[in-house]
This record gives structure tokens, sequence and C-alpha cells, in this order.
């Protein structure tokens, strides 16, 4: 007999409990309360088979129990496989529907639990989920859980791979909420997160997606949540995004249950990480005014990050001290870093002794650590002998140096000049079984040639290269037994042509794998010289073992040719750079401007000079230096407005130099308008008895803005607030323009006005002022020959005081504030002197 099940719109032909057939005909509409496990129909099948009206399912199945348990046969099994099958077909809002009538109906979830067919239901939620109904088979196993019966029991193997798959589905196309949301509600069903997916998946998702909100939400239902925390605060800190992390830190705080002494490392650790170590600090000050004592895992973190301020350090070191919280050997060892960094041998010196004094009483056991900071410190500061003293204390203790301590110890020598000595330490150090890296043959390289020993430089690099080549060599011909006998003539590959190669300084090598660096074959470069076509033979090998020459290496080729004086090929390797897929870079601009200047080739110096101005690269203190200490005499007055330009660009970008000896060439220039015969016969220049004085900028900025203007403008010259020696430069500056000008044609159109200011209230300045006035007239009178008139003084409305305002009349009060709104002083009388068109006409006819 066939039993006909009908829920809502879906139908589904279910075998009674003795017949499990299924039946693809399309059975008659009925009412699911109307129905009996035994295929007949209730009493309450009377009722009109509406919608509205029929009894509903819970009637039956209450009514089915109730016959059982008064004698009738029972009718679980048949709800579990009519509940099964609805499952099996992807209804599962009907089989959800089941299990409610079930369990209302007064079965126990657990006897029910126990005759369903698992299989069958999980391979409805396959198909479900398969067909993209994920939510529908959420709020059915959220129901079944409010029924008691556990939603995990109901996925098998291959349930559990469907919702893996959607939980990559839904991370791949960026869902990133809804997966937290999906993975929220099954770990609330009891399935296991982490196999649906890896937890570092899920946060480097959020960390790419900068949610750090998300992040700490999905950690938060993993256990040892507070790692997860770590991990992503840790991850932002990578991607240099301080300001998720602070978010992920500040969520992490609201979700643990005290302080988290992890989570506090790790937000201080990613401080320093983006450089921000005053966001440390003040996690620092909101612990202690929590009354929270931070332990010495958070206080190393702290130490380290502000390591490049010693006295913070050393005053987080104190209050470590007398928070009772102990120092290990990582807080010796940073402080001691912090020591190295600003370069205080002394405070070193006491730590180190400090720490060999606790390692005696057995406090603490120094390790590699300690020793390399230590060695570091004296080598930095090039105390060589202090360096290997620590040195032999490390060996008597029984520690190994590592690689920084040999790399600092070969360095210490080397930048002492002490190549032999740095040698030694180096087969030292292979000797004792300390493989040696690029870094530290580079060091050694480079003592070398800093000692101008540059063929040894070229000895040891061969030998390193020909211990590489030897052990390719014996890997290619491990299974031939005739190797070449003459093998060693095939090691020197390379193109130098210095001193032959001999094979028995592979025993000096050692058994070590060298492989050279930019750096290593830059260091060759300039140990190459003036000699042009072995440097680019060097290039050329650094192409053919994989590496691209960089800017250093073009702009060491620039310098060899200035070397050689070719300043010609200098500037056209800037052109090869470029076609070489290499931009020239300031370094580069800098090394062929200087190339220039020592070739005397001022021109080209500063068309250079223009071009890296078009090409937007920013001169640095060197380019300006260069040039500007280019000419040892200036000769027109083109050069120097070039070069006044140029100190003017240098300082709007900043850059603090020295200007005196550009003063002492503006003064020799200016003088030379008062060149006469006694000069010429041998008298000493007067701008050798001229005292500058120590460097200012303004008297270098008067003249410029003076040798600026047109020589047809009306020429005043503002001599205010300078010494006479500056005044009598920015006169004969103007005069020299002058007569250039008149040379080229352009005749004096107008007198000249020079400006002197004579104060009423401050003495000395008075006393200045008339100093100026009377050397001013001197030069001009005496020296040049020149008329130099008194002109009508006038008020300089710019200097009144706000205590002295009271003192004037309104109405002259108020003329001066319409002029000049800003007046802060008062008034002072600007005497001004004339020199007659006329009188410089003559000077100028004298002097053609």
């Amino acid at each position: 007999m066939r039993v006909f099940l009908i829920l809502g719109s879906s139908s589904a032909s279910i075998a009674g409990p003795r017949h499990h057939r299924h039946s693809h005909s399309k059975p008659p509409k009925s009412s699911l309360s109307n129905l009996s496990p035994t295929g007949k129909h209730s009493p309450l099948s009377s009722r009109p088979s509406t919608l509205h009206s029929r009894p509903p399912l819970l009637s039956s199945v209450q009514w089915d129990i109730a016959g059982a348990s008064s004698g009738g046969r029972t009718p679980l099994r048949h709800y579990a496989d009519v509940a099964s099958k609805l499952a099996e077909r992807g209804k599962l809002e009907d089989f959800a529907m089941v299990v409610e009538s079930v369990v209302v109906a007064g079965v126990e979830p657990s006897h029910f639990t126990a005759v369903l067919t698992v299989e069958l239901v999980a391979t409805g939620i396959s198909r479900c989920l398969r067909e993209g109904k994920l939510w529908t088979v959420v709020q059915v196993l959220r129901k079944v859980e409010e029924l008691g019966i556990s939603a995990v029991g109901l996925c098998d193997k291959s349930a559990v791979e469907s919702l893996k798959r959607d939980c990559r589905r839904l991370a791949k196309s960026g869902e990133l909420e809804e997966l937290v949301e999906f993975m929220e509600v099954l770990s609330g069903f009891g399935f296991s997160i982490k196999e649906l997916m890896k937890p570092s998946e899920v946060i480097k998702l959020c960390v790419d997606c900068r949610n750090p909100k998300m992040a700490i939400r999905y950690a938060s239902i993993l256990p040892h949540a507070d790692i997860l925390f770590c991990t992503t605060i840790n991850e932002f800190g990578k991607k240099r995004d301080l300001k998720s992390a602070f978010m992920a830190y500040s969520e992490s705080k609201a979700n643990m249950n005290g302080p988290n002494m992890y989570i506090y490392r790790t937000i201080i650790d990613v401080c320093g990480l983006c450089g921000d170590f005053k966001k440390s600090r003040n996690i620092y000050q909101d612990l202690i005014s929590q009354n929270v004592t931070p332990n010495i895992y958070v206080f190393n973190s702290l130490m380290n990050v502000n390591a490049h301020d010693l006295n913070y350090t050393f005053q987080l070191y104190k209050n470590m001290q007398n928070l009772g919280v102990p120092a290990d050997m990582a807080s010796y060892n940073i402080v001691l870093k912090a020591c190295c960094l600003a370069g205080r041998v002394d405070l070193a010196q006491d730590v180190y002794r400090e720490v060999k004094h606790l390692e005696t009483t057995g406090v603490l056991k120094l390790d590699v650590f300690t020793y390399s900071t230590i060695v570091k410190v004296f080598a930095d500061a090039k105390l060589w002998k202090m360096a290997l003293r620590v040195k032999e204390d490390m060996q008597s203790a029984g520690v190994s140096p590592n690689m920084v301590t040999w790399s600092s110890l070969i360095s210490s020598c080397a930048n002492s000049g002490l190549v032999e000595l740095a040698i030694q330490l180096f087969e030292e150090m292979i000797l004792c079984g300390c493989e040696p890296n690029a870094q530290c043959c580079n060091i050694l390289l480079h003592a070398c040639v800093e000692a101008r020993q540059f063929d040894r430089a070229f000895r040891l690099f061969r030998s390193w290269r020909a211990k590489e080549v030897w052990d390719d060599m014996e890997r290619k011909n491990s299974t031939n037994s005739n190797l070449n006998a003459d093998l060693t003539s095939q090691l020197c590959t390379t193109n130098m042509t210095n001193a032959p190669f001999h094979a028995h300084q592979i025993n000096f090598v050692g058994d070590f794998a060298f492989k050279p660096t930019i750096t290593t074959y830059n260091i060759l470069m300039k140990a190459c010289g003036t000699d042009y076509y072995h440097a680019k033979a060097l290039m050329e090998e650094m192409r053919s073992v994989g590496l691209t020459p960089n800017h250093i290496s073009w702009s060491i080729l620039i310098d060899i040719c200035g070397g050689s004086h070719d300043v010609e090929s200098a500037v056209q390797i800037l052109t090869t750079m470029r076609m070489a897929g290499v931009d020239p870079d300031v370094v580069a601009y800098t090394t062929a401007i200087k190339v220039c200047v020592e070739g005397k080739n001022w021109k080209l110096a500063f068309s250079l000079f223009e071009e890296m101005k078009r090409f937007e690269i920013q001169p640095n203190l060197v380019t300006y230096s260069t040039l500007l200490r280019a000419r040892s005499t200036y000769g027109s007055l083109r050069e120097v407005q070039q070069c006044l330009a140029i100190y003017q660009d240098m300082r709007k970008s900043r850059f603090k130099s020295n200007d005196h000896y550009l003063k002492e060439l503006i003064a020799e220039w200016c003088e030379g308008v008062i060149q006469n015969d006694s000069q010429q016969q041998g008298e000493i220049n007067p701008c050798k008895k001229i005292d500058i004085g120590k460097p200012r900028g303004l008297i270098l900025e008067k003249v410029a803005e003076h040798l600026q203007k047109s020589f047809t403008e009306s020429l005043a010259i503002d001599l205010q607030e300078l010494t006479k020696v500056e005044a009598r430069i920015v006169v004969l500056a103007v005069l020299r323009m002058i007569k250039e000008n008149y040379a080229l044609g352009e005749s004096v159109k107008d007198d000249i006005l020079i400006i002197l200011e004579v104060s009423k209230v401050e003495t000395d300045l008075v006393q200045q002022n008339f100093e100026v006035r009377d050397a001013i007239t001197k030069l001009l009178q005496d020296e040049l020959g020149l008329e130099v008139l008194p002109a009508r003084p006038t008020v300089a409305l710019h200097k009144v005081t706000d205590s002295e305002s009271s003192n004037m009349s309104n109405t002259k009060l108020k003329g001066i504030i319409g002029r000049n709104k800003y007046s802060t002083r008062r008034p002072a009388d600007v005497q001004r002197l004339k020199v007659t068109r006329k009188s410089l006409q003559h000077w100028l006819q004298r002097n053609r």
C-alpha cells in the first residue's frame, strides 16, 4: 500500500513503513494531517480540504503517537523516513516541519535522531548548498537546533565539504561580512571553524579589505582568540596601516576580560614597525594610569621601539626596576643597542661591566647578542682594540661569535685602515666554521680599496669567485672520473687582467659559497682608478651573472671618466643610462657636474644643473656646494647672477651652508670697479683688506636683489640693516653692474639714491648708521670721484610703537596708520644720499 504525503505546494511520494520504492506519478492534492502511517485517512479527514481549514500536522502526529501508546504500531520510524526523504529531495523546510511536529508531539529529540537516515539528510543539505540556498540551510539548521537536534549530527563529511566550498566562495567573492556571519552561525552549531577555512586566510582577507572590526569579530569565535588578535594587529602593522592596527587593538581589548600583555606588546611592536614611537609611549602611559604593571616583554618591546632615544630608554629601564620587574638578557641587549645608536661608548661600557658582574653571580648568562652588540659599539667608534678584547671575553665564556660579531670586528679594523688584521680576522672566521656572507666580503674588499690595495682586492675577489666556479664544475663533472687536469686554468672566467690566479688560493677561501652583489662590483669599479675600459668590463660581467648596474654603478663610471679628464664621455654616460633603462638620479648628475667643474667647463656644469631642474630632480647640498665653489674668481655680471640664483635656490630648499667663500668672491668682483694704476703696480687689493665677518645670508640676498633689477629702472640702493663693510659690497656690486651694462651700450638715465636708516631711539644704531654713511660717502667721493649729495630725509612709518603712539597728534597718527596699518615701532628718519647722473657718466667714460 502506498501513501502520498503533501506539504503545501511540495509533493513527494513516500512509501509506507514496509515499502521504500519511489513513485514518479503525481499524487492527488491532500493534507499531511489527513494521512496516517497505515495509509488510512484519520477521522479528521471529514473536514473540508481547504488550506485554512486543514487540521495541523501536529494533530495527526499526536493522534498517531497516542494510538501507539494505547497498543497500536509506533509511527516514529515512519515519520523519520518521511523527514529523511523530504530532506533528500531538498525540501528542507518541510523536513523541519516534520521534525517540529514530532518533537512537539512529545518524542525525545535524541530518539527521533537515532531513527533518521542521516546520510539522506546530509545529501539534501549538500544539494541545497550546491543550488545556492545557503541561508535556507542555515535557517533549517537553526530550527532543528532549537528543537534539540544537533546540526553537526545531521552533516556528514560530504556536507561539511559543501560548507567549506561555500566559505571559500564567499571569501573569493569578497563577501567578508556574510562569511564572518556564516561562520558565527556555524560556530554556534558546534562546527569546527578551523576545519572550514584556515584562520590565517580569513585574517588576511580582513587585512586586505582594511576591515579590523570584522577581523576581531571573526577571531572572537575561535579558541585562543587572543593569539589571533595579536596576529591581526601584526598583519596590519606589516601593511604599515597603523590606524587599522589601533582599531583592531581597541576592538580586541573590548573582547578581553582583562589586560592582555601579548596584545600590548604586539601593538607596541607595530608602532615601531610603522615608525610612530610616540603612540607606543601613550600605550605605556595608559597602562600606568590604570595601575597595570607591564611585564618584562612589554617593557622590552617599548625600550626597543624607543631605542633611538637614549634618555627615554634609560628612564624606562629605571621605571622597570622601580616597579619590581626584573630585567632579563634581552633588556640589557636593548639598552646596549640604545647606547650603540647614540654613540655612547662610556655608557655601553658601564652596562657591559654590570652584566658581566651579574654573570659572575649567576643571575644572568651573556649571550651572543650581548657580545655582538658591545663589539659593534666599539667597532662603530673605531675602538678596534677594545672590540678584540670583547671577542676574547666571548670566546673565554664559551660563546661562539656569529656573523654579526665577525662582521663588526672586520669592519672595525677595516675602518681603521688595518687591512692585514681585517684579513686575519676573516681567515679566523672561516676556520671557526662561520660562513661569511656577501656583506662581510664586501667590507673586506672595501678596506682594500680604501687602502688603495687595488690588486689585493681583485685577487680576493677572484679567489672567492673561483671557489664558486670550482664547486659548479665539480657538480657538473661528479660522474666524470677524467676531470681535466688543467682545471685551474678554467677558473679565471672574469675579464680582469691584473695579477694571475693561483690554485693554492682556493685553500684560503675555505668552504663557503660566495655570491657577489651589485655592491661587490661597485667596490671593484672604484678600484679601477682611471681605467674606464676595466670598469666597463666589470659592468658587463655584472650583467652576465644576472645583476643590473644601479645608479651608483653608473655614477662611479662617470667619476672614472672625470679622473681621466674626459668630460664629454662623462656627460654622455647620462644618456647611456637612460638608454639602459636607468634614469639618472641626483648622485649621477652631481658626479657629472663635479667632473665638468674640475674640467673647468662651467657652462656645461650649469647646463646640467638646469637639466636636473627640468627633469624635476631635486639637487642636494653637494650639488649646490659644487656649483657655488666652481669658480675661484668671477669675470662677469652673468657669472655672479648665475651663482647668486643657485644660492637663493639652495636657501629656498632649506639647505644650510657656509657662504663665506661666496661672499669673498663677490667682494673681490665688486672691488674690481676701483682698480687703479697703483693697484696694478703691486699694491694689495682692497678686497683683501676687508673683513667680511661671519657668514650672513642678508648680504648675499641684498646683492642678489639689486643685481636682478633692470638697468633701465630707477636705481635705489637700500643699505638698511647692513654693516659698513656689507654696505660697501652692495654699492660696489651695483656700480659693477652699471659699468658692465654701460660697456654693452646701456646709458645711465637717472640718479642713484642710497637709503640710510637713522633711528631716534637706539644710540648704538645711530652711531652705526653714521659710520655706514661716512664709509659710503668716502668710497663714492674719494675712491671713485663721484658727486654725492644729501637727499631729502623721509620718515620710516613702519617703526611706530604702541607706547609712543599717544605722543603723536591724532591727525598724524591717522596718517601713519593709513599708510601702514601694521606699524609697531616709532618713526625714524630715513637719510638718503644721491649720486648724480652727470658724475656717473663722467666716471663711466673715464673708466671705459
